[in-house]
């Protein structure tokens, strides 16, 4: 099998672990300040599939102010408009391996019931998936080139099942059916073995090969770990996973399919995050969270050693796929400071072109600050890693506001790479200081299972103290100081207002959870093979776990909330429903504290269309504007809120 995993774009960037030098009393030249349209007047491009002859790549790029798709000659030129969706987002999957057709994959405007499309020749797009109120994911193609393969879940939408689509007629049939929550992980070249995998919680899962000859399913892993599914060698003889038994961290094993011998085949520092060979077998790419960051080895398959990349100075590579002769490799380059470029590089010739040039005109690169690496000491001497952005402005004699961003999640991790809402708050003089607080992947599994049901607690004392350490920056006015987080973090958010009401002197809630035990009763149908991972995380809310649960629930201590609040959620969102908004929003108020909702009528778990980015973000910065720097703010400090803005 022809497996997607080399046309991942892993969205994270690299990072220099280097300290900047202290910031001047006053900096060399001023640092002009940016609107948040300029902001996002960037462009975000992401994947890129080569076409069967080498001369174009397909991409999505949200150019238009929704992701759409496009193509792109490889050795550089004009974007060709493919899709022109203004509603929902359309990604770019693959071109098909001998034509110029394409698939290409979009849900129901962030509900996250996603299909998949098919672009003809003739340009018409057809729904290849298009049972109602079924996903359906995109796995890959055949070694023979002749079908394409996709998991859905529309026999039954707790499991998903795995099909097998001829391109010819677009006729399926199921190949591999589940009824246990074993999940799809991988298969091989002749479809005889396939990688099941089963979650026992958030960290660990069971790793199982099935035989299709012999009806025979057979465990992978012997003690209880992390294991995931990489890849199959070519010759359909070695499996290849990742599992960190009796590590910290994931390394790289191989399982002979015959004799059942498993060797270690690569180790690292940190965690081994992604594996996988190129189409012929001749390289092998390891991907690596090297301490927040992404990094990543091309090896010779032959010699398994590493072969040059283009070396691109102070930026990064942080994701790369090859062409299906690999000749051709297409690679994201960027950091923390710029968003990230496609290039593309010809190995045989080694030419190299930049196909996009996606950050803003007129936005000045040298503007924008390059994030670093902390770590600080929490309440029990745990060592917490994070990720600081200094505004260029801020000095011991020019003091600057803070926020702590906190991650999403549970088991989430801010890496470091370029966001827009992050590098907007610090040109306009706000500290932002990202905590990986315990719980965090990335770290080791013990640090990953430290807030093992006790969530709200222990974690949140890691914000508390990642506060406590901006307040001894020289930089940093200690008595301005707020939280920020989406989903998992905006529920710490939440946490941080409701459990340690003085601690933060604003909060920024976006779309986070506020009541644990509706929430986990809500999970979709199609989590169900990840539900009891998450029960066995956060506690079951239909056992006695459920006290605790309304305990870490801020919706039921709004009461406690004193400091201004500004909250921000998407209406089809199917993760943490509006509900634990409107909710929220009204326990707030009941205080009389100052409240500022706005609600995104078209957007689901996540903000992805520019004027709602535009309208999100710049309403942060206002709210922040008046609440923490207090700048134009009245009297008694409240504002008057609508009970709810919508934007549509």
């Amino acid at each position: 099998m022809k497996t997607k995993f080399l046309g991942l774009c892993l969205l994270v960037l690299m990072f220099s672990c280097k300290e900047d030098k202290t910031n001047k009393a006053m900096v060399d030249r001023e640092v002009k300040q940016y609107t948040i349209e300029q902001f996002m007047d960037n462009e975000a491009v992401r994947g890129g599939s080569f076409s069967s002859d080498n001369s174009s790549l397909l991409v999505s790029s949200n150019r238009s102010g929704i992701y759409n798709v496009y193509t792109i000659p490889t050795k550089g030129g004009e974007m060709t408009t493919i899709t022109e969706s203004d509603s929902t987002s359309v990604t770019a999957q693959s071109y098909f391996p001998n034509d110029n057709r394409m698939i290409l994959n979009a849900d129901g405007n962030g509900d996250e019931i996603d299909h998949l499309f098919v672009r003809e020749l003739d340009g018409t797009i057809k729904d290849i998936t298009p049972e109602k109120g079924a996903k359906a994911y995109f796995y890959g193609w055949s070694e023979d080139d002749k079908y394409l393969y996709f998991g859905s879940n529309k026999r039954n939408p707790s499991y998903f099942d795995t099909y097998k689509m001829s391109i010819d007629d677009y006729t399926s049939e199921m190949i591999y059916q589940d009824d246990t929550g074993l999940s799809f992980s991988g298969m091989s070249n002749d479809e005889n073995y396939f990688a099941l995998s089963k979650s026992l919680n958030t960290n660990d899962s069971d790793l199982f090969l099935y035989n299709v000859t012999t009806k025979e399913t057979t465990k992978i892993n012997k003690n209880q770990s992390s294991n995931s599914a990489e890849d199959f060698s070519k010759d359909n003889t070695i499996f290849y996973y990742t599992t960190d038994d009796g590590s910290e961290f994931a390394y790289l094993m191989s399982y002979n399919l015959e004799t059942q011998e498993k060797k270690k085949v690569l180790e690292k520092s940190w965690d081994i995050s992604g594996a996988g060979f190129t189409s012929k077998g001749t390289y092998l790419l390891i991907y690596v969270n090297d301490d927040g960051k992404n990094a990543i080895d091309v090896l010779n398959t032959e010699t398994m050693k590493t072969i040059d990349l283009p070396d691109f100075g102070d930026k990064s590579i942080t994701s790369v796929r090859f062409s299906d002769d690999e000749k051709w490799m297409r690679m994201y380059v960027g950091g923390s400071n710029l968003p990230s470029d496609l290039y593309t590089y010809n190995l045989e010739t080694k030419e190299q072109h930049k196909l996009t040039d996606v950050l803003n005109d007129e936005i000045n690169a040298d503007d924008l600050v390059k994030a670093k690496v902390v770590r600080y000491k929490s309440f029990d001497g745990t060592v917490i890693p994070a990720i600081y952005y200094l505004p260029k402005q801020a000095s011991a004699e020019n003091k600057v506001p803070a926020m702590v961003w906190v991650h999403g999640g549970p088991g989430g991790q801010t890496r470091q790479g370029f966001r827009s809402l992050i590098q907007y708050m610090v040109n306009h003089g706000y500290a932002v200081l990202a905590v990986n607080n315990r719980g965090s992947s990335g770290y080791g599994k013990t640090f990953y299972q430290m807030d093992d049901l006790n969530h709200g607690e222990k974690d949140l004392q890691d914000c508390v103290e990642g506060k406590n350490w901006l307040a001894t920056q020289s930089e940093i006015d200690a008595e301005k100081i707020g939280i920020i987080g989406g989903s998992y973090g905006g529920y710490m958010t939440m946490a941080a207002l409701t459990y340690t009401p003085e601690e933060f002197d604003v909060g920024v809630n976006l779309f986070g959870v506020t009541n644990w035990i509706r929430t986990l009763k809500s999970i979709p149908p199609y989590w169900e093979s990840f539900r009891e991972s998450l029960y066995l995380e956060l506690g079951d809310p239909f056992s006695a776990d459920s006290i605790r649960l309304k305990r870490i629930s801020p919706l039921f201590h709004t009461d406690k909330v004193t400091k201004p609040l500004i909250v921000l959620q998407g209406a089809k969102d199917p993760r943490v429903l509006q509900v634990e908004s409107d909710e929220i929003v009204a326990g707030v108020r009941k205080n009389g504290v100052p409240v500022e909702y706005v609600l995104f009528e078209d957007e689901g778990h996540g903000f992805v269309k520019k004027e709602n980015q535009i309208e999100s973000y710049s309403r942060i910065l206002k709210f922040l504007d008046k609440h923490l720097k207090k700048e134009n703010a009245s009297i008694d400090g409240v504002i008057d809120s609508p009970e709810i803005e919508s934007v549509k």
